[in-house]
């Protein structure tokens, strides 16, 4: 069993009403979400490194 099994699963965000935005507002909107995409993809690329990291200080020699 998983740590994660036990933990309460998050609800999914509801999904944003679309029909109310103008184009402008749209592609605002599309930006913010690249934004929060390239941190967040910043961010798993930040935990690998240190997951790596971690590996390679303890890897024992062969």
């Amino acid at each position: 069993m998983d740590i994660d099994d036990l933990e309460p699963r998050k609800a999914k965000p509801a999904l944003k009403d679309l029909t109310a935005l103008g184009v402008a507002e749209l592609k605002d909107y599309i930006a913010g979400l690249e934004a929060e995409i390239a941190r967040a993809r910043a961010a798993i690329a930040a935990k690998e490194a240190q997951k790596n990291a971690a590996e390679a200080f303890f890897k024992r020699p062969s």
